[in-house]
């Protein structure tokens, strides 16, 4: 004879073990405020106890929410159908994703990925977000020319961007100290005792890779070095070759390198080597961000830390807070750089 099937814990079975009426429970299922905060743990702990599951659907009819969030990953312009492949195998991206994904599941929450690489991808993820489909958008664009920010602020709708807009825009967002992540590495260098210093820029209309040129000419001038070549590449690891080849051949006596991401940290280490410089004993190298090619590179790359999953993860929270409360007004939030010193430097 087979066993029943066990009966589905109710709201009425959560109530019963808390020692409260199902409206209170239902009160502290959809997160209204005016209950008691002993009352709310009795009915957590009552949740837990049963076996109840909220049923979505329900809750979304009193609470207006839909419970969930949309991760868009946006490029350029005109970027077209490319822009997925990168998207997937830029180690950034995924790392933020990664960061976001891990605050929110703690919250019970699971993100829709989308993409925002064309005026119809843009158009489709504001309309996502008019209908209700999800509650707000974090935003990871690094491209001065998007225009989503402007469209999410624009149509009013809670969003959060991952770094700072290069034009003025009424949205929060989070970054980090760009400059002073890249004064740690002129400092490294320097006290290494190299005096032909060279730079790898980001593409010039990013303000994060402006933000770090900035700051790194700016420290070599404090100690003394008014003049940095510079090549400039696009956060691969193809451009930090094509980068130090070019400054290989131009400045053959220099000493030491600030790539301004590890992908062309890499790429640079590649290059050095095939020419026979020896990295660090030639020729010191440092890169940015701490991502997965400075610890497969050989050597290790000493590289400025940019903590991309904390700043997900404070993105991430951000926009709860502004879904709770729509009218608070945008903020900023900018992470301190640290250095962690390998091998290459």
């Amino acid at each position: 004879m087979s066993k029943p099937a066990a009966r589905t814990p109710t709201l009425e079975d959560v109530a019963r073990v808390a020692g409260v009426s199902r409206a209170t429970v239902s009160r502290v299922i959809n997160g209204i405020r005016n209950v008691d905060t002993e009352i709310q743990e009795a009915v957590r702990k009552a949740i837990q106890a049963t076996g109840y599951t909220p049923n979505q659907a329900a809750r979304s009819l009193v609470t207006r929410r839909a419970g969930t969030i949309v991760l868009v990953m946006a490029g350029a312009p005109g970027q077209g159908e490319e822009f997925a492949t990168q998207v997937f195998a830029d180690p950034f991206f995924g790392r933020v994703a990664g960061g976001v994904v891990s605050f929110l599941r703690n919250h019970g929450i699971h993100p829709v990925l989308m993409l925002g690489e064309t005026d119809k991808a843009r158009a489709e993820v504001v309309d996502f977000l008019k209908r209700g489909n999800a509650d707000g958008a974090l935003l990871v664009s690094t491209h001065p020319e998007d225009p989503l920010p402007r469209l999410l602020t624009d149509a009013g709708l809670a969003a959060v961007l991952f770094a700072r807009p290069a034009r003025p825009v009424p949205i929060s967002y989070v970054d980090m100290a760009h400059q002073a992540g890249a004064a740690l590495a002129a400092d490294h260098l320097v006290a290494r005792g190299c005096t032909r210093v060279a730079t790898i820029c980001g593409p010039l209309d990013v303000p994060a890779a402006q933000d770090r040129l900035s700051g790194f000419r700016e420290a070599m001038a404090r100690h003394g070095f008014p003049y940095i070549p510079i090549a400039e590449g696009n956060f691969t690891q193809e451009s930090g070759e094509a980068a130090m080849s070019r400054l290989l051949s131009e400045h053959p006596d220099l000493d030491g390198v600030f790539a301004a991401n590890d992908l062309m940290a890499h790429g640079a280490l590649l290059v050095l080597q095939k020419n026979g410089r020896r990295v660090p004993e030639d020729v010191a190298l440092v890169g940015f961000d701490n991502s997965g090619p400075a610890l497969t590179s050989r050597p290790q790359l000493t590289t400025v830390v940019q903590p991309l999953e904390e700043m997900a993860a404070e993105m991430a929270r951000i926009l709860l807070e502004q879904i709770e409360s729509p009218e608070q007004a945008p903020r900023s939030v900018i992470f301190d750089p640290t250095l962690v010193i390998r091998e290459s430097a």
